[in-house]
């Protein structure tokens, strides 16, 4: 509620969501740019994506954020890492954003904080990369996500020699014994992509920034994570049955007294 001179006038508030963090957890992230690199007609702003991915290393270096993805578009930025504290994913955002600032656009350059979710491993890695780096073909920038440069979706199908800023993750080691069976079957699975429902799921979790995971995951991170992992559910708590009414003592049957 928010009063205003003479009337009070209403307004709905939403407390702004502190940052979830949980230990050893891996986290899908996105950030989307005030405004493009370039205007949408234009070619490819390839200097500026250059740039950024630079920083993108640099800073995750800088902060030892293990960075198991990541997408760069004309737009936004998306990542998957494990962070090794509550607050290096935020640092390593914010470094990108100063050199962003300084370099390519003058004041404030995320539309807003930085939208993050935590992942089960074993369940949720995998679909998360795939999503990320299907990003460039899902907003038409090319029609092979392997062929964006500005991703880490070529080092994964084997068509860009891995970098050293990079770490795997393990469930994409579990695709296969060598280097050539897990690039061929992530690949394999990077051009099916992901089901609609699959997708939505991500997507949800990342824009509401909760975790996603079954039963046994949430409750194993729900002991260290920094809030609640899930929304609350909405409207009114059920009601109660009320409870009997209880007799005064003088009321009892002789030899009976209250079990308050």
């Amino acid at each position: 509620m928010v009063q205003c001179g003479r009337s009070t006038q209403y307004y709905a508030v939403m407390a702004r969501l502190s940052r979830l963090y949980a230990p050893d957890t891996p986290q899908l992230v996105q950030v989307r740019f005030t405004r493009p690199l370039a205007p949408p007609h234009d070619s490819t702003p390839s200097d500026k994506l250059d740039l950024l991915s630079d920083w993108l290393r640099d800073a995750a270096r800088e902060n030892r954020v293990p960075v198991h993805g990541w997408a760069l578009l004309n737009d936004r930025l998306a990542l998957l890492a494990t962070p090794p504290d509550k607050s290096s994913l935020a640092r390593t955002v914010q470094a990108v954003g100063r050199r962003f600032a300084t370099r390519i656009h003058k004041g404030r350059v995320f539309s807003e904080r930085y939208r993050s979710a935590l992942l089960q491993p074993g369940v949720w890695i995998l679909p998360a990369l795939i999503w990320l780096e299907r990003l460039p073909v899902q907003h038409g920038y090319v029609d092979d996500a392997a062929r964006w440069p500005w991703s880490s979706a070529a080092q994964h199908t084997g068509q860009a020699v891995a970098t050293r800023w990079t770490t795997e993750h393990a469930d994409y080691w579990h695709q296969g014994n060598t280097p050539f069976e897990r690039q061929a079957r992530y690949r394999r699975l990077l051009e099916q992509g992901l089901g609609s429902s699959e997708a939505h799921r991500l997507e949800e979790a990342l824009f509401g920034q909760w975790a996603l995971g079954d039963e046994a995951f949430l409750a194993r991170i729900g002991r260290e994570s920094t809030r609640r992992l899930l929304p609350a559910k909405r409207g009114r708590p059920p009601k109660q049955p009320d409870a009997p009414l209880q007799a005064d003592s003088e009321d009892l049957p002789e030899g009976r007294i209250s079990e308050a």
